[in-house]
C-alpha cells in the first residue's frame, strides 16, 4: 500500500525528508540536534543534491551528527581527530562534492588540533562545524580545551586552565570564513550555514552547543542559561540566494553586502558596533575583549572571500575530477616529462 504525501519539493526537486537522516540517539534537548535541524533546513532551501554531499566526522557525541542528516549522502566516520585528512582527500578527488565535516571541541581542539591547523591554512573548500560544549560528553563530562578557566563541572570541580578560542586560532592561521553561533538561535544558525556552503574555502562554524547532561548547571560557562545571558550578537545576518530577490532594502551605512562565489550574497548588519568582517585585526581584538568580559561573541567574525581555496591553488579544478581519471589521464606526454626532468639537470 503506497503512502501519498503532499510534501513540497525545492528548486532541485527534492523533499525536506531527502535531507533528513536516522533518528537521533543523543540526549533529549542536546544542542547538537538543533544544529542538525538547521543543516537539514539550510540544505533543503539551497537545493543541494543529497547524493553529492560528503559528511565526515571523527569520534565523540558530535561525530554521531552526520548520521542524522542527508541519508543519501556519503558518510565517513574517521579515527579520532583525523576527520580533516579524510575531508581533504574527498575534496581533492572530486571537487564537485559538497563536503561538510562535523567535529567537537575535543575532536578539534585536542587530539585533532594539528590536523585542524593544516586544514585551515590550506583553505580546503568545505564547511567545518565544531559542536562546542566545553566537555567530553562521551566520557562523562571532563573539561575540554575550550572550557573557560574558572568554569565548574557538574561535580563542582573548577577548571584551572585557560581555554582555546577556536575562532581566534582560525583567523590567526589564515582562515577565510570564521563565525560563531549558538545552537538555540535558529535564525542566526540558518544564515551562517547557508553562507558557509556558498563560501569557497574553509568555513569554520564554532557553535556553542550546551550539553544538557554534563554541562548545563550553575557555574558552567556553556550552559543554556549562561549563553543566553552572555551572548553578544556581533551582527544580524541575511542570506540572499542567486535565484532570490532581496526582501529588504539595504541602506548605505546600515549594512555590508558581501558577494559570494556562487552568486549569492551575505548581508551583514552591525548590532552593537560597526565591525567590518573583512578586518582581521579588529576581529581578533573583539574576540579578546569579549573573552575578558566573559561574553560570548556570535555572528560572522571574519571573512576573506577572495582567497584561493586548496583545489584552485593545486590546479585540480578541471572538469574531469581525479576520481574520474584513468591511467592515460595520469600519464604525462613524453615531451612534458622530458621538460620536467630537464628542470632538475
Amino acid at each position: 500500500m503506497s503512502t501519498v504525501t503532499n510534501e513540497k519539493t525545492n528548486r532541485g526537486g527534492f523533499k525536506l525528508s531527502d535531507y533528513q537522516g536516522l533518528p537521533s540517539t543523543l540526549c533529549k534537548g542536546c544542542g547538537h540536534d538543533n544544529i542538525t535541524r538547521n543543516i537539514v533546513q539550510a540544505y533543503y532551501e539551497l537545493g543541494l543534491e543529497p547524493h553529492n554531499v560528503v559528511k565526515t566526522s571523527g569520534i565523540g557525541c558530535s561525530s554521531k551528527t552526520p548520521a542524522y542528516f542527508v541519508h543519501r549522502g556519503y558518510g565517513l566516520n574517521s579515527v579520532h581527530g583525523r576527520m580533516p585528512s579524510v575531508s581533504v582527500g574527498a575534496k581533492l578527488a572530486n571537487h564537485h562534492l559538497q563536503v561538510i565535516g562535523v567535529s567537537g571541541d575535543g575532536d578539534t581542539a585536542s587530539i585533532g588540533m594539528g590536523q585542524f591547523c593544516h586544514l585551515v591554512r590550506r583553505n580546503v573548500d568545505m564547511v567545518y562545524v565544531v559542536e562546542n560544549n566545553g566537555v567530553y560528553g562521551l566520557t562523562k563530562g571532563q573539561f575540554s580545551a575550550t572550557s573557560e578557566r574558572g568554569a565548574k563541572s557538574k561535580i563542582g570541580e573548577v577548571n584551572e586552565f585557560t581555554d582555546i578560542d577556536l575562532c581566534a586560532l582560525t583567523i590567526t592561521l589564515g582562515g577565510t570564513f570564521v563565525a560563531r553561533g549558538f545552537s538555540n538561535d535558529a535564525k542566526q544558525m540558518l544564515a551562517l550555514i547557508k553562507a558557509s556552503v556558498a563560501h569557497r574555502g574553509t568555513a569554520m562554524l564554532d557553535v556553542i552547543s550546551p550539553c544538557v547532561t554534563f554541562n548545563n548547571h550553575e557555574g558552567s560557562t556553556k550552559s543554556i542559561h549562561y549563553v543566553m545571558e552572555h551572548d553578544i550578537k556581533l551582527n544580524e545576518l541575511g542570506f540572499v540566494s542567486p535565484w532570490e530577490q532581496p526582501t529588504a532594502e539595504i541602506k548605505p551605512g546600515e549594512a555590508v553586502e558581501i558577494p559570494l562565489p556562487d552568486g549569492s550574497h551575505l548581508i551583514v548588519r552591525g548590532v552593537n558596533n560597526n565591525h567590518d568582517p573583512h578586518d582581521k585585526f579588529a576581529a581578533l581584538q573583539l574576540l579578546e575583549e569579549s573573552r575578558k568580559k566573559g561574553e560570548i561573541l556570535t555572528g560572522l567574525i571574519y571573512i576573506a572571500e577572495k582567497e584561493r581555496d586548496l583545489n584552485t591553488a593545486m590546479r585540480v579544478n578541471n572538469p574531469k575530477t581525479m576520481a574520474q581519471m584513468d591511467e592515460a589521464d595520469c600519464r604525462p606526454p613524453k615531451e612534458a616529462f622530458e621538460k620536467y626532468l630537464n628542470g632538475f639537470r
